[in-house]
């Protein structure tokens, strides 16, 4: 809520405004009444001064009052106490004039409080003083000129005291306020210059009877305006606003300064030209003008010097200004390096960010808020096969529609993944997305092509694939061979216990009948079971010699790997009615294992040419060269698809696998070529320093 003193109240000026009213109309339509009743108009003027006191007093409280509300209150309070002084003077009479200047010269002192005051908010210290000079200079100059109105020649003491007095007052207040005017001329001002004018104008018109014993209580000239102007002084306080304190003290008259020095030095001229006159025409004594003349001289010397202070403080002041300017001309040129120095280094900087940022080899693309491509660097721009010109300011949607991708491409800022193609072969891509705290905000999308590492994972799993696909297979290969081992040393065994032990032990047994026959002395008998058991053994040795030459051709031990591949081959051909053809290329030292290991495949395979090539002729191809031995078995039968190589071992054909794995195991390389129609090419590698380790073929599967 508002309080009363807050509230705009017209109560007051209302009143103040009757109460203008009221006396006009009494001097208007009375004259005489004022002079007829003794005290009536030193009455009217108490009453005005108190009214208008009261209502500053009131107008104090509202918080758009002057600043000097409040002293003008207790100078017009004053002033209506010199009323009431008057009032007994005039209904009573009274020949002493000293206690009424006393009260004349403590009014006035309160009309100086509120002119202080004015001085003390709206101006500068240095600006002060100067001020105050100048008024002091004018108020001398024109008191001297009202003293010497005022006072008459042959005047007494006290009438010399009391025009002193008044002309004291009368410029005092004019010098104060007037200066105060020139210098700030805002409403406030004006209204208190003009309500002090008044009041001025009236005290110099009452001094003037005061002095020289004229006084006539009433009359209209001293008395209206004595009374009206603290009533005007009062209603314009009501009415018009404080002032805007740092406007004013920052927005000083534009002439003001010149204006009140000229106006005191001219007034202060004008006041020694106008004692130095009345001396001359006898209207003031010698003693008289030496006191005026040195009031003059103290006033324009106490002008000069403050006016010497300002000067020098401006010296000062423009010194240390220059001073400072050089300290901070100083500053500057160091800031100023430092800021070189500081936008070389950020140049540098983001020259530096700039080449990182085109150079990187992962796409880097600042996005705005709404997925506008910002600016995207060339490797980016290169993956998407787009000019930088291009793809810069479009909206990622529009760029996922202008390249050759998937849907995942769109939602690539979203989701981390997506796909490209180029020239019909996918590109694989993956983002990474971080905020960049700007205004407006940013996102820095990082996207970087991982068809490589894909590709790569791709071949780690097919290979990883391929090897549980050939661990299987070395598994049934393992059990086959396995069972394969076991069914020949079963064969091998059981060869041996019909063939070769059974014989042995027949020849044993026949021995031993040998024996009692020569005991017996049958010689002729023991001789015909003897030679018996010599055919029967020579069987039994041939025997052993097929069964050892099953386990490894005699030929190899004879006359090693080519002749005994040729004789093979050509025994092959012969046995099967196929046409061969054997090539022999280069010769060295080769292990006996890698032969045996060599003829073994090479069975093997002119066994499975047997039994599923039905081919016209067959070729073996034997190279000896850089350290390698390779054999290669070449036919013109039907031929085979090599791509279900693996499904023939899952049917329990394990003659090729076999083939490899013995092949691999020695170090080597095994390799089928075959198609449908167009006949099957068995090769194998060997590495002359390999030892191959021991494993049985079985020619028995394909």
């Amino acid at each position: 809520m508002t309080s009363s003193s807050e509230r705009p109240g017209v109560a007051w000026p209302a009143l103040l405004v009757l109460a203008l009213g009221a006396i006009a109309i009494v001097y208007a339509v009375a004259p005489e009444l004022p002079r007829e009743v003794p005290g009536l108009a030193s009455g009217m003027l108490g009453a005005a001064a108190l009214i208008a006191s009261l209502a500053l007093f009131a107008r104090a409280k509202r918080p758009n009052a002057w600043r000097s509300t409040r002293s003008l209150a207790l100078a017009l309070l004053a002033l209506a106490v010199v009323g009431g002084l008057f009032v007994q003077h005039d209904v009573v009479g009274a020949e002493v004039r000293a206690p009424y200047d006393v009260a004349f010269v403590l009014t006035a002192i309160l009309f100086l409080a509120p002119a202080a005051i004015e001085y003390r908010e709206h101006l500068r210290a240095s600006d002060r003083r100067e001020l105050v000079a100048d008024a002091a200079l004018i108020a001398v100059a024109v008191g001297s000129a009202l003293y010497l109105y005022l006072r008459q020649p042959g005047a007494d003491a006290a009438q010399a005291v009391s025009s002193a007095v008044a002309a004291s007052i009368v410029a005092a207040g004019l010098a104060a306020y007037g200066a105060l005017v020139l210098w700030l001329p805002s409403p406030p001002h004006l209204a208190q210059l003009v309500g002090v004018a008044g009041l001025a104008a009236g005290t110099t018109l009452f001094a003037q009877d005061w002095v020289n014993g004229a006084y006539r209580p009433g009359d209209a000239g001293v008395a209206l305006p004595l009374t009206l102007s603290p009533l005007v002084l009062a209603l314009a306080a009501s009415l018009i606003p404080r002032h805007d304190q740092e406007r004013v003290r920052t927005s000083p008259a534009r002439y003001g300064r010149a204006a009140l020095t000229t106006l005191s030095v001219a007034t202060a001229c004008a006041g020694v030209a106008l004692v130095a006159w009345g001396q001359t025409a006898t209207q003031v004594d010698v003693t008289h003008a030496r006191v005026l003349i040195g009031l003059l001289a103290g006033a324009i010397a106490l002008r000069i010097l403050v006016n010497q202070v300002r000067a020098t403080q401006a010296t000062r002041e423009v010194q240390e200004a220059l001073a400072q300017k050089e300290v901070a001309l100083r500053e500057t040129d160091r800031a100023l390096e430092r800021l070189r120095r500081a936008n070389e280094t950020l140049r540098e900087s983001e020259e530096r960010l700039r080449t990182v940022f085109e150079a990187a080899v992962d796409g880097i693309v600042e996005l705005d808020e709404d997925d506008v491509i910002i600016r995207a660097n060339e490797a980016f721009c290169r993956m998407v096969e787009l000019p930088q010109a291009t793809v810069e300011g479009q909206p990622w949607s529009a760029l996922a529609a202008a390249v050759d991708a998937d849907e995942s491409f769109a939602t690539l800022p979203q989701t981390g993944q997506g796909t490209l193609r180029r020239e019909g072969q996918p590109i694989y891509l993956e983002s990474r997305i971080s905020s960049i705290p700007s205004d407006p905000p940013r996102r820095l999308l990082l996207v970087r092509d991982v068809t490589a590492s894909r590709v790569a994972d791709q071949t780690i799993r097919s290979l990883f694939k391929f090897l549980q696909d050939r661990d299987e297979d070395r598994t049934r290969i393992m059990r086959r061979t396995n069972a394969a081992i076991e069914a020949e040393r079963n064969r091998i065994a059981r060869d041996l216990h019909d063939g070769p032990v059974q014989g042995v032990s027949a020849a044993s047994l026949s021995l031993e009948a040998v024996l009692l026959m020569l005991k017996a002395g049958d010689v002729e008998a023991g001789i015909e079971i003897l030679s018996k058991v010599r055919r029967e053994l020579s069987e039994e040795a041939d025997n052993l010699r097929r069964l050892m030459a099953g386990l490894r051709p005699p030929l190899l031990e004879e006359r090693g790997l080519l002749p005994a591949l040729r004789e093979t081959l050509d025994k092959w051909g012969r046995d099967n009615g196929v046409g061969t053809e054997f090539v022999a290329m280069g010769t060295a030292e080769i292990p006996s294992d890698l032969e045996t290991l060599a003829y073994r495949v090479v069975q093997e395979a002119l066994s499975n040419a047997a039994k599923h090539a039905h081919a016209s002729r067959v070729t073996l191809t034997v190279e000896i060269a850089g350290g390698q031995l390779r054999v290669e078995v070449q036919d013109d039968g039907v031929g085979f698809d090599a791509s279900k190589a693996r499904e023939y071992l899952q049917m329990g054909r394990v003659g090729l696998a076999s083939m490899r794995e013995r092949v691999e195991l020695a170090n080597g390389t095994f390799m089928v070529h075959s198609n449908p129609g167009r006949g099957t090419t068995v090769m194998a590698t060997f590495p002359l320093e390999a030892v191959p380790a021991p494993r049985e073929f079985s020619t028995s599967e394909a």
